[in-house]
C-alpha cells in the first residue's frame, strides 16, 4: 500500500499577487541563499498530514467537506520570517484582512482531523505563506533591513473559493504538488 506525503491548503494563483511575490523573491535573493518558492506552488497550508494512506484521502476529503466555509476576501500583506531576524529559516508573506477567516478554517480542520486520529499541531496557526527557506544569510543587515522595509507591503487581494487536499512528492528539483480533491 503505497502512502501519499499530502496537505490540505489554499492555494494563491492570482498572477498580480504572483508577480509581487516574485519582485520580493528577487530583492531577498541579493542577501539570502535560499530555496525559494516556485510561483506555481505558492500556497496557505492549512494543516501538513504527513504520510496518510490512499484510504485516508477520501476521509480527509469528508472532514474538508464539513467546514463551514463560504468565499471570503483575503489581503496578502507583509513580508516577515521565522524563527526571529537572528536566526532566519523561513521567509513568509502574511496576511491581514480575512487573515482570522483562515485561522478559522485551520483550527476547525485542526478539530475535525483529530477524530481520524491526526495528531494536533503543538504551535497555534499563524496564516502565512512560505516564499523561501533559508539556507544561509549572506548579508544580515541587508536582510533586516528588506524585512523591516516590507513588513507592510501591500501584496494583493484574492478570493478564497476553495480548499484543496495537495499530494506533495519531494523531487531534486524541489516539490511537485498534485491536487487529489478540493472542496469549493
Amino acid at each position: 500500500m503505497e502512502s501519499i506525503r499530502a496537505f490540505v491548503a489554499v492555494d494563491i494563483q492570482d498572477q498580480r499577487i504572483l508577480e509581487v511575490v516574485r519582485r520580493v523573491q528577487e530583492e531577498l535573493s541579493r542577501y539570502v541563499k535560499a530555496k525559494f518558492v516556485e510561483l506555481e506552488n505558492f500556497h496557505f497550508t492549512l494543516k501538513f498530514l504527513g504520510e496518510i494512506s490512499e484510504e485516508a484521502v477520501d476521509e480527509v476529503h469528508s472532514v474538508m467537506k464539513e467546514l463551514d466555509f463560504k468565499p471570503f476576501e483575503l489581503e496578502l500583506r507583509g513580508v516577515g520570517c521565522f524563527p526571529n531576524m537572528r536566526r532566519v529559516n523561513v521567509i513568509w508573506v502574511g496576511t491581514r484582512e480575512g487573515g482570522e477567516v483562515l485561522t478559522s478554517l485551520a483550527n476547525e480542520l485542526e478539530k475535525k482531523l483529530r477524530r481520524l486520529g491526526f495528531e494536533p499541531e503543538q504551535r497555534p496557526f499563524t496564516p502565512h505563506a512560505t516564499i523561501a527557506r533559508v539556507k544561509y544569510v549572506q548579508s544580515r543587515d541587508g536582510l533586516i533591513s528588506a524585512l523591516e522595509k516590507m513588513k507592510d507591503l501591500e501584496i494583493g487581494r484574492m478570493t478564497v473559493d476553495s480548499i484543496k487536499l495537495k499530494k506533495s512528492q519531494l523531487t531534486a528539483k524541489g516539490p511537485i504538488y498534485t491536487t487529489l480533491r478540493s472542496v469549493p
